[in-house]
C-alpha cells in the first residue's frame, strides 16, 4: 500500500490542473498545491523537525490547515490537531501528552497559546500576520523548493486525534498512514465518489470527519472547499457558488442548513450525495432532507476516531434509524450489556454493546499512553465502542445510544434515540434531546427537552407519543421547553449538561405565526 504522501503525488501527476483547494478567492490546482506543500516540507527540514515529531495545531478549516496536514504526511510528522477553541490548560495537556515539538495557530487561538506554560519552549508558527515571537507561516512557504518526497512509509504515524473528554482528560488516538489511507479509500467507495467531486470542507480538521473529507477528495482529484467555521448562510452560498456535489456533515448542521431562511432561495441542485455521521439522525430530519435534496445517495456512516468505519447504510431514508451493515474493512457484533467476553453475544433484536474487530485495515492499535483506557476498551482483538444497539431480522444494525446514556427507569432499560426520533416527527418540535433525571421512586425518569417552533403543550406531546405506539415505560414523564439544545463544537448533543441543569430554558413561548 502507498503511504499518504505518495498518494498525493500520484493525484498531482494524474490531475495537475484540477482545482484541489478553494478558500475564498484562493484557488489552487494540484500542481500549485504540491508546490506550497513542498516549500513547507523543506522549511520543516530546515527547522530540524524530524519524522515522528508531533505538531499540535489550533486552526479553523483554512487553506493553511489543509496544506499543513499534507506537509506533515510528507515530512513524517504526526499532525496532532485540537479544537481551536481550546483553553491554555487543555493545550498544555495535549502538548505534554504528545511531547509536541511545534504549535501552529491563528489569531483566534493565540490567547490559549500565550497563556500556555509549555508553548514557549516549542517552535511556534502563526498563520496570521503580526505573530510577534512566532514564526510566520507565510515565511515558511515563500521560497520555492524541489518536489517533496515521502520521508516515511506506510507504518509511520500519520495523525493523532484526541477524543472529546467529558468526564476525564481526552484520549490520544494515534493512526498510521496505512490505516488513514485505507479509511479514505473505503470512504470513496462507500459514498460512491467519482473523479472530480466537490465537497464542503466544514467539518473541522481536528475531527475524523473533516480529515476523511480532505483525504478522500485528494485521492480522486476532487476539490476541498474550505469553510473555516460553520455558518448556514455561508454554507448555502458556497454550495450554490462552487456547485458542491456532496455533503458530509453531522445531523445538527444539516438541521441548521435546511431550517435556515435562505435555504428555499438557494440552488442546491448540484448536491447529489448526502452523508452523515457523528450522531443518530431523527426520522423527522431524515424525511426533510430527503425531500429537500432528493439525493441519489443518502449515507448513514457509523464509526469513530478509533476505527473510522463500523457500518454503512447507503439508503438511510428508506430505513430510518438503520446504520446498515459492516463497512468494507470491518466486522461488528453486538454483545450483552456488561459482557466480559466477545462470546457473550446479544440475541437478535436484543439491545447490547456494539463491538468492532481490531483486525480491520482502518483500526487503531490502542490509545496514546493510556493503558487503563486500553484495558477498558480493547479485549480479545475487539474494540468495545461504548455504544448500544441491536441487529434487526434483516441483519441491519440500529445504534440506540451510549452505554452511559442508557436510562434505567423502574428496572427497564430505555434508549434516548428511539424517543427522540418519535418526538421529532411532531411538526411543532424543532429539536429534542432525551435524558434520564434522578427520581426518588423510579430511580430515573425519562425527560424530554424540546425546542418548539410553534405552540404545543406537554399534554399534546404525550398524546402524540401514545398514538405512535411508543411503549408506556418509554414515554417521557417530564417535558422541558428550551431555547437551545446544548451541543459540542462539532454538533453532538451534550446530554450531560441537560442532566446537570446547564441549559437555556425557554424565555418566551413561540407564537402561532412562528
Amino acid at each position: 500500500m502507498l503511504d499518504l504522501a505518495s498518494s498525493f503525488m500520484a493525484s498531482a501527476a494524474r490531475d495537475p490542473h484540477a482545482i484541489a483547494l478553494v478558500d475564498g478567492d484562493l484557488r489552487l490546482t494540484y500542481r500549485q498545491w504540491y508546490d506550497k506543500i513542498s516549500s513547507l516540507v523543506a522549511s520543516f527540514d530546515r527547522l530540524g523537525l524530524k519524522p515522528g515529531d508531533h505538531v499540535v495545531t489550533l486552526l479553523q478549516n483554512r487553506w493553511e490547515a489543509a496544506t499543513l496536514h499534507w506537509a506533515c504526511q510528507f515530512a513524517g510528522l504526526v499532525i496532532t490537531p485540537i479544537n481551536w477553541r481550546a483553553k491554555a490548560d487543555e493545550l498544555d495537556y495535549c502538548v505534554e501528552n504528545a511531547e509536541a515539538c511545534a504549535i501552529v495557530y491563528q489569531d483566534i487561538s493565540a490567547e490559549a497559546v500565550q497563556g500556555s506554560t509549555l508553548s514557549g519552549k516549542l517552535l511556534r508558527v502563526s498563520v496570521d500576520p503580526g505573530a510577534g515571537e512566532a514564526t510566520s507561516f507565510a515565511d515558511l512557504i515563500k521560497d520555492s523548493a524541489p518536489d517533496a518526497e515521502p520521508h516515511v512509509g506506510t507504518d509511520a504515524w500519520s495523525i493523532m486525534l484526541y477524543t472529546s473528554g467529558t468526564t476525564s482528560r481526552p484520549k490520544g488516538v494515534p493512526r498510521r498512514h496505512r490505516a488513514e489511507r485505507a479509511a479514505a479509500i473505503a470512504h470513496v467507495a462507500q459514498n460512491l465518489y467519482g473523479r472530480g467531486e466537490r465537497t464542503l470542507g466544514v467539518m473541522p480538521l481536528y475531527h475524523t470527519m473533516g480529515v476523511r473529507s480532505l483525504l478522500a477528495m485528494s485521492l480522486i482529484g476532487g476539490t476541498f472547499i474550505c469553510l473555516p467555521r460553520y455558518d448556514s448562510r455561508q454554507a448555502l452560498a458556497l454550495i450554490e457558488k462552487e456547485e458542491i456535489t456532496n455533503l458530509y456533515l453531522v445531523p445538527t448542521l444539516y438541521h441548521d442548513l435546511v431550517h435556515h431562511e435562505a435555504f428555499a432561495k438557494t440552488d442546491v441542485s448540484s448536491v447529489r450525495k448526502l452523508g452523515f455521521a457523528g450522531a443518530s439522525m431523527t426520522d423527522g430530519l431524515l424525511k426533510k432532507l430527503n425531500e429537500a435534496f432528493k439525493p441519489e445517495l443518502f449515507v448513514n456512516h457509523y464509526g469513530s476516531s478509533e476505527i473510522y468505519t463500523f457500518t454503512i447504510d447507503q439508503n438511510a431514508a428508506a430505513k430510518p434509524g438503520s446504520a446498515g451493515k459492516a463497512g468494507l474493512n470491518q466486522h461488528v457484533k453486538v454483545v450483552r450489556i456488561g459482557a466480559k467476553s466477545v462470546a457473550e453475544l446479544a440475541a437478535a433484536g436484543e439491545e447490547g454493546e456494539i463491538i468492532a474487530t481490531l483486525a480491520g485495515d482502518e483500526a487503531f492499535e490502542g490509545y496514546w499512553r493510556r493503558p487503563e483506557a486500553d484495558a477498558k476498551s480493547l479485549r480479545e482483538g475487539w474494540y468495545f465502542t461504548g455504544d448500544t444497539g441491536f441487529v434487526d431480522p434483516d441483519g441491519d444494525l440500529f445504534v440506540t445510544g451510549r452505554v452511559d446514556d442508557m436510562i434505567i427507569t423502574g428496572g427497564e432499560n430505555v434508549s434516548p434515540v428511539e424517543i427522540e426520533s418519535c418526538l421529532s416527527l411532531h411538526p411543532a418540535v424543532d429539536e429534542v434531546a432525551v435524558v434520564g433525571v434522578a427520581d426518588e421512586k423510579w430511580g430515573k425518569v425519562v425527560a424530554a427537552f424540546v425546542k418548539r417552533n410553534r405552540p404545543v403543550s406537554d399534554v399534546e406531546l404525550e398524546q402524540f407519543c401514545r398514538t405512535t405506539g411508543l411503549a408506556n415505560f418509554k414515554r417521557p414523564r417530564r417535558y422541558v421547553f428550551v431555547d437551545a439544545i446544548p451541543k459540542s463544537p462539532v454538533g453532538k448533543l451534550l446530554r450531560r449538561l441537560l442532566v446537570a441543569g446547564e441549559y437555556e430554558a425557554e424565555r418566551l413561548p413561540p407564537s402561532d405565526a412562528a
